[in-house]
């Protein structure tokens, strides 16, 4: 994300020089600002859990003592919310910490209810998208647009990526000076210079890192997430193929299993990466015994093994602490429970019938194929968690750099820009078409929205001309 240098005669300037100067010019001034967006709420969610704790700490922290039965917890939850539903309560992360329960109130949004899990005492509660970590989290995520708002966030984050490179590519010493002088920022320059020296030190010493996040966030991106989903499960390399069918349970009078009508992220909206797409199994209402349960509902007990059924299977299977569970949607939901700890060798998903307590599935790190084990280990160093502190610093000083690259580069160009022109570098002479059709096919197969906005922007580039140069 490094802009050219001021002058250069243009005799010692190829065509692809400027033309790549052009294009990252342009593509810098669009994509600075949401890439601004992305470092600032990046860097605060970070630090999710630090902020959370500063802010909320009658919320999130407890006496220790035994553990009241889950149902109780969930029961405490919906007595503030008359009508409502708990659709999934996170148990607590360690002793001391209170538990989370998940609300949908009968009107109004949905809530974050905090409760102890030694006392079911209701701590306090909030809605998520209204604190700090939240709203930074989704508008990190989608700008809070939605699906719309997902893709913005994938196009400008793959053009990121193409600014670190050919701003790589424009910094590279020429003219004589040498590689270690151009490592450092000459900071006797003044005005518009010192900017450009800021801008680029900054840039080469923290290219590798920005380009890190962003190909460590692209995985979470709706058109290139999943295309890279697709790839890897068809190579066999990403959801493991021995748990695609795993849990489709018959129901009495078939003789085959159904195949199950949902994923995972449809039917829970959170799961790991790599188990997303995974078809969800589903629970028989005619097998297994009709006990008692808290169910997910005040007004309506739901037959079959109740929370604490599922709790008490789940321990059975190895799974005590520290994980967050979904209540069954519907008479043939699910629960589903997963641990998603900062080191993803920790991370197992669990599916239990709510009828039976039955095992429907459970698929852990080791199942992972290596493209998925390589995704999760990238993502939980996306966000820091994987080597603690000196983790979540180093990603800071990425988003940092995101910063300060996003606000130099548009302050060199205010300040270059002659009065009522835009000032865009220009080309000495316009590329052959084969050079543009390569470069354009390569970033399509690469990133394909990206490489789809470039040929807008040729195509427009062609329609209206060209802008007169600086």
């Amino acid at each position: 994300m490094t802009i050219a240098p001021e002058t250069r005669p243009n005799a010692g300037l190829t065509g692809l020089y400027r033309t790549i100067w052009r294009w990252h010019f342009y593509a810098g001034l669009i994509v600075a600002p949401f890439m601004l967006i992305l470092a600032v709420t990046g860097a605060i969610y970070l630090f999710n859990d630090e902020i959370n704790d500063a802010v909320y700490p009658h919320q999130r922290f407890v006496a220790e003592a035994p553990a009241a039965p889950t149902s109780r917890l969930i029961a405490a939850a919906l007595a503030d919310y008359p009508g409502g539903s708990a659709t999934r309560i996170d148990m607590p992360v360690e002793a001391g910490r209170s538990a989370q329960v998940f609300v949908t109130p009968a009107d109004g949004e949905p809530r974050r209810v905090f409760v102890d899990p030694g006392t079911a005492q209701v701590l306090g509660s909030y809605v998520y998208t209204r604190t700090l970590v939240g709203f930074a989290d989704t508008f990190h995520g989608s700008l809070m647009l939605g699906d719309r708002g997902d893709a913005v966030v994938e196009l400008m984050a793959c053009w990121g990526l193409i600014l670190v490179i050919t701003g790589l590519y424009l910094w590279w010493p020429r003219g004589g000076r040498g590689l270690a002088a151009a490592l450092s920022p000459r900071l006797k320059s003044r005005g518009r210079l010192l900017w450009r020296e800021v801008h680029a030190v900054t840039g080469v010493w923290t290219a590798v890192l920005i380009a890190f996040l962003i190909l460590t966030g692209l995985p979470w991106a709706t058109v290139w997430g999943g295309l890279l989903k697709q790839g890897t499960d068809a190579l066999g390399i990403g959801y493991p193929a021995n748990h695609r069918l795993h849990g489709a349970t018959p129901v009495a009078g078939q003789t085959q299993a159904a195949p199950p009508a949902q994923t995972v992220q449809q039917a829970i909206g959170e799961a790991p990466w790599t188990v997303e797409n995974a078809p969800m199994p589903v629970s028989d209402p005619h097998a297994g015994h009709h006990g008692g349960g808290m169910g997910m509902t005040m007004a309506h007990a739901q037959t079959g093994i109740g929370v604490d059924g599922a709790v008490a299977a789940l321990a059975r299977a190895g799974m005590t602490t520290a994980y967050r569970l979904t209540l069954p949607k519907g008479v043939d939901g699910v629960y589903t429970a997963y641990t998603y700890p900062g080191r993803p060798e920790g991370q197992r998903t669990l599916h239990i019938d709510q009828y039976s307590g039955r095992v429907l599935g459970d698929v852990r790190f080791s199942d992972y194929g290596v493209a998925a084990k390589a995704v999760e280990l990238g993502v939980q160093i996306h966000m820091g968690n994987y080597f603690g502190w000196a983790n979540q610093i180093v990603m800071l000083i990425a988003c940092l750099g995101v910063i300060v690259l996003s606000i130099t580069g548009p302050l060199m160009w205010w300040k270059r820009r002659p009065k009522g022109r835009i000032g865009a570098p220009r080309e000495l002479h316009p590329l052959k078409l084969r050079t543009v059709a390569l470069l354009t096919i390569a970033l399509a197969v690469v990133f394909p929205l990206a490489g789809l906005s470039l040929i807008v922007i040729l195509i427009g580039d062609a329609l209206v001309g060209r802008l007169r140069p600086a």
